[in-house]
């Protein structure tokens, strides 16, 4: 699920949330959903999800598969967060690392209110969930809620080879790196009417490879999500990273939580520990040691 680009519901509005599109089985190793051998009794049918998460004694979290920086081999902002999170309940994180359906909607399906067809799922909640109305309009069997940060379009450009990028215009003539299935490669493709389709190279499976490709010198510039772009530069004084010159790309997305619409109890404690995260400064830490700029949402 290298390929991050699943777009959220608000794309109509100028709002896209990357995730990968790809295999639908999950990861060989992936935990189940259900109680593992040993844990405590399940809580009784009439408790809220949290006395059940309780009564386990884990929390089984969904994080997307192969999404660098949050999600990589184990680690990651969000394999940070889910055990952030857990610790905050009292019990052990369960991660559930899964490859990306077709679209939000599929997801949230196979992850939060009812499971995959292939027999894993649903988890006890779902991180990296886009946190708008049109998404939450769409899946009323879900709760989404939770913002713990703003992701935005960029670009990152070699600030010796392009000093300077108030415009589209000033990329004419270079070479673009950038995902042709994702929302920065959509907005770069019919930019001013096609305008700089022949600069752009697409071959990209994610941001991350496009901004290897800026750091080799094979583009003058490469776009994508901001946590891609500062993760794989951020360090490097060669390059500048800024948002993209369109006004689609100007204010970004929420990225937050989803669980089951009857969990309730559940999602008031997860915030709860999320609000924690924020004021004590964890959630910043978090982002930095992946190389990312946090940003409320």
């Amino acid at each position: 699920m290298r390929r991050r680009r699943f777009v959220a519901a608000g794309l109509a509005a100028g709002l896209a949330v990357a995730g990968g599109r790809g295999h639908t089985q999950p990861p060989a190793g992936a935990p189940a959903s259900g109680p593992a051998p040993g844990a405590a009794p399940a809580a009784a049918p009439g408790d809220g999800a949290l006395a059940r998460v309780k009564a386990r004694g884990r929390l089984s979290v969904a994080l997307y598969h192969a999404m660098p920086p949050f999600h990589q081999d184990g680690r990651g902002i969000d394999a940070e967060l889910a055990q952030a999170l857990a610790k905050g309940l009292g019990v052990e994180a369960s991660p559930l690392p899964f490859h990306a359906g077709e679209s939000m909607d599929d997801d949230l399906r196979n992850m939060v209110w009812r499971g995959h067809y292939l027999g894993y799922g649903p988890a006890d909640v779902m991180l990296h969930v886009p946190v708008e109305r049109p998404l939450m309009a769409g899946n009323p069997r879900c709760q989404i809620f939770g913002p713990y940060f703003r992701e935005q379009v960029m670009i990152a450009r070699d600030k010796a080879r392009l000093p300077a990028l108030e415009s589209l215009d000033a990329l004419r003539g270079g070479a673009v790196a950038v995902t042709g299935q994702s929302l920065a490669g959509w907005l770069l493709i019919g930019a001013e009417g096609g305008r700089y389709r022949e600069q752009l190279r697409t071959k990209w499976r994610d941001g991350t490879e496009a901004a290897g490709a800026l750091q080799r010198g094979e583009v003058v510039a490469a776009a994508g999500l901001a946590s891609e772009l500062e993760s794989s530069l951020g360090r490097d004084e060669r390059f500048a990273i800024e948002p993209l010159p369109l006004p689609q790309a100007r204010n970004g997305w929420a990225v937050g939580c989803a669980v089951k619409r009857e969990a309730a109890d559940l999602a008031q404690a997860l915030q709860a520990v999320l609000n924690e995260l924020g004021s004590s400064g964890a959630l910043r830490e978090m982002f930095a040691r992946g190389g990312v700029r946090w940003r409320p949402a």
